[in-house]
């Protein structure tokens, strides 16, 4: 049973259909690779074996029966821990919420087990999922496979190694700052920031919460674009109150082969230098593309200033990040913003300011953002997919110092961590709602993952999704890290 764990979510479902495997025989491969390999990741940190194994005998059973199947039926998979699972804890990582224990399951874990998904644990974060290091003082820290001493990412950092090393079939994460993208690169997999507004938010915050955050959006992470494709099939629809009225239909993907894409291309940015060891791979994969046949232009970009719209997406991240803060730590954020200087303009002091802001600067930056989102869809009726970094470097190492203490390596220079984290390449497509798939193209020369990030048009989520499956038939896709085959 050893082969099943790399296949993909998709061709797992297919076997279970057709009698190849077992539902319980597919749970005990994916648990055994997780006491295999778990201590040294320390990427699931949840398992729920009983329960899984449950719903497993009754998938089985019901393909005996000759019941009509789910697209998911039977396959093992775990969750982003800061999914409401009913009976499991939902922390975020913050040692105060530990016995947070829900008692309803996420709409997108109602999707997952309606499709017959069979979720058997949950993984790792970082405290409040803010972070690309998925560190906390409930659980610990999650390692990259690809070097222990690096990151996963975050903020779905124990999603990514789960996967890259066969310890999951599929998962779900979520992004507001590249916390699917980001860890798909960092771990060299698949991740899909689907549209602003596409799959319901609901049960995936805490506290409790009634409005769905700005910008947040829940999505999966896979080894294959097609298992993408799948569990967005899944995900997808409006909120459960919106059900009574509204549908979700999201188009069909513009083009259906590689050399029919009209391509739009930037590496780099004058205002948001991205490390050599990236633009390297990301222009292999580019001149692989043009080799194909593909119509690339490097020239053309969205008419919007970069730094004007990093600014926008600073501010109104941390006015929804603001929003979440209890009434003394705001009062404290309120009165470290005053203390300023008003010429001190680095990233960490207009995050700060970001978080006190009142509406009227917000809703200023809003109306700015739809003129954004404006030149994007303006672009997009010349291009069908822009291509760019996902992040400023590959993985880096584990650095658990505060924020302002930290420096990230860019061509060899000390950079402010909070320029890059999240950065630019994240606010891309986020501040502007789009659509983003991060997918595999290469390594570097010292063995590190690279993904190339595919933005579309605003809810033309199969187009980037389908861009990536096709990209995987020339640079190779996802391949397992050394040392877990």
């Amino acid at each position: 049973m050893s082969n099943w764990y790399y296949k993909t979510a998709t061709e797992l479902a297919r076997a279970i259909r057709e009698r190849q495997v077992s539902c319980v025989d597919l749970l005990d491969v994916y648990l055994e690779r997780v006491h295999q390999h778990n201590k040294e990741l320390n990427a699931i940190i949840v398992l729920d074996a009983d329960r899984a194994r449950v719903r497993a005998v009754a998938a089985d059973a019901a393909v005996a029966r000759g019941d009509d199947l789910g697209p998911l039926h039977g396959v093992p998979m775990t969750v982003k821990e800061s999914y409401d699972v009913a009976g499991l804890p939902t922390t975020w990582g913050v040692p105060a919420l530990r016995n947070n224990i829900a008692n309803a399951n996420a709409s997108a874990v109602d999707a997952l087990l309606k499709a017959g998904a069979n979720i058997f644990g949950k993984t790792n974060v970082p405290l409040y999922l803010s972070d690309w290091q998925s560190f906390n003082g409930i659980y610990g820290t999650t390692n990259n496979p690809w070097d222990l001493t690096r990151t996963s990412g975050g903020s779905s950092g124990g999603a990514a190694a789960s996967l890259a090393v066969g310890m999951t079939a599929l998962e779900i994460g979520s992004d507001i700052g590249s916390s699917i993208r980001c860890p798909a690169h960092f771990c060299g997999i698949y991740g899909h920031k689907p549209s602003y507004g596409v799959v319901s938010q609901r049960g995936h915050w805490i506290p409790k919460r009634h409005v769905d955050m700005d910008m947040s959006v829940c999505g999966p992470l896979a080894r294959s674009a097609q298992d993408l494709a799948l569990a967005l099939d899944v995900l997808a629809g409006p909120k459960p109150m919106d059900k009574v009225a509204w549908t979700l239909n999201l188009p069909r993907p513009r083009k259906s082969a590689l050399e029919d894409f009209r391509i739009a291309v930037k590496l780099d940015d004058p205002n948001f230098a991205v490390d050599h060891e990236v633009t390297d791979q990301l222009q292999m994969a580019v001149d692989a593309l043009a080799k194909a046949g593909a119509k690339i232009n490097d020239k053309e970009q969205p008419k919007f200033d970069t730094a004007h719209a990093y600014e926008l997406y600073t501010r109104l991240l941390r006015g929804a990040s603001g929003a979440m803060l209890d009434d003394e730590a705001y009062a404290q954020a309120r009165i470290s913003a005053a203390q300023l200087p008003t010429n001190d303009q680095s990233a960490s002091a207009n995050q700060l300011r970001g978080v006190v802001q009142d509406h009227h600067s917000w809703f200023k930056a809003h109306e700015a953002r739809e003129a954004v989102r404006t030149a994007w869809a303006e672009f997009f009726q010349d291009y069908d997919v822009l291509l760019c970094p996902v992040a400023s470097t590959v993985a880096f190492p584990h650095d658990h110092r505060e924020r302002p203490e930290r420096k990230l390596m860019v061509n060899g220079r000390a950079e402010e961590f909070n320029l890059h984290v999240p950065g630019f390449w994240a606010a891309i497509a986020t501040l502007p709602y789009l659509p983003a798939t991060s997918a595999p193209v290469g390594r570097t020369p010292s063995g590190l993952p690279v993904g190339i990030q595919i933005v579309g048009p605003y809810l033309e989520d199969r187009t980037t999704i389908e861009f990536a499956r096709l990209l995987a038939q020339i640079t190779g896709g996802f391949v397992p890290p050394p040392g877990y085959l």
